[in-house]
C-alpha cells in the first residue's frame, strides 16, 4: 500500500525535524523541505523520506517544490522565525521584511501552491505552526507578533474558504519551545538565548510534533481548529514562573 505523503517545511531542525520523524513513524512518506539541504538529506535517509531544497521567500523555489510533489495529503507549514527584539521606535525594517516574507508570504506561497493537490487527495490536511504571539502582543516584539497575527489570520480565513472541500485546517500555537529559535533570533548569541529558558522546563520540539501528529491522525470528519500548548510554568507570552 502506498504511504500518504506529508510535506513539512522548515524540516531541517527543531519542530520541523521532530514533526517529520513523527509523521514518518505514523506511516507517512515525508517530504522534508528547507534551505539546508545537507541536513535534510541526513534526516530523510534516516526516516525513508525525500529531501527538497526550499526557500519559502522565493516564488521559484516554491514552484519547484510544487512540481516535485504532485500528490500530497498533509502540509505542515512550519517554516518561519523571528529576528530581533526592537521596540517600535527603533524597529529594523529589514528584520520586519524578513519576518513577514518568511512567516506570512511563505505560508501563503506554499499553501496556495499545494492546495490543488491537497483537495485532489480527497482527505487533505493543512497544519500551520504559528505561536502564542499570534494572539498576544508583547513589548519589543511587534515585528514578530504582527507577522504571526497575520499568518494566523491567513490560516483562519482559509478554514472558512475551504468549507465543503475535503481538507481540514489546524493551527498549532506553541508557547516556549527550546529549539534553535532563540539562537537565530539573537543572531547566534547562545548565552542570550539560554536566558530565555532559564529556570523553566520548556516544551520540546517532540512535544509539538506529538500534537501535530495527533491532529492529522484523527478521523477525517474531526477538525481540530486551533491547539494552544505551553509549558506548565507559562501562563502567557510574558508571564512565566522561574525556579
Amino acid at each position: 500500500m502506498t504511504r500518504p505523503i506529508a510535506v513539512v517545511t522548515g524540516a531541517s531542525a527543531g519542530i520541523g525535524e521532530a514533526t517529520a520523524r513523527r509523521l514518518a513513524a505514523e506511516g507517512f512518506h515525508v517530504v522534508l523541505a528547507a534551505r539546508r539541504l545537507d541536513l535534510l538529506k541526513t534526516i530523510a535517509d534516516d526516516i525513508g523520506g525525500t529531501a527538497v531544497e526550499l526557500d519559502v521567500t522565493s516564488a521559484s523555489s516554491v514552484d519547484a517544490l510544487v512540481g516535485a510533489v504532485p500528490d500530497v495529503r498533509v502540509l505542515v507549514n512550519n517554516a518561519g522565525g523571528a529576528r530581533g527584539l526592537d521596540p517600535v521606535a527603533s524597529a529594523d525594517e529589514d528584520d520586519w521584511r524578513w519576518m513577514w516574507e518568511t512567516n506570512v508570504l511563505g505560508t501563503l506561497r506554499v499553501t496556495k501552491g499545494l492546495l490543488p493537490a491537497l483537495i485532489a487527495s480527497g482527505d487533505g490536511h493543512i497544519v500551520t505552526v504559528t505561536s502564542v504571539a499570534a494572539y498576544e502582543a508583547y513589548d519589543n516584539g511587534s515585528g514578530y507578533t504582527s507577522a504571526k497575527h497575520a499568518q494566523s489570520a491567513l490560516h483562519r480565513t482559509l478554514r472558512g474558504e475551504l468549507l465543503g472541500q475535503p481538507v481540514r485546517v489546524t493551527e498549532v500555537l506553541p508557547g516556549m519551545v527550546e529549539t534553535d529559535f532563540s539562537v537565530n533570533r539573537f543572531e547566534g548569541d547562545a548565552e542570550r538565548a539560554a536566558a530565555v529558558y532559564a529556570g523553566v522546563t520548556p516544551l520540546t520540539a517532540d512535544d509539538v510534533a506529538d500534537v501535530i501528529a495527533f491532529a492529522v491522525t484523527r478521523p477525517s470528519h474531526v477538525n481540530l481548529d486551533s491547539i494552544v500548548l505551553k509549558p506548565r510554568a507559562q501562563a502567557s507570552a510574558t508571564r512565566v514562573h522561574r525556579d
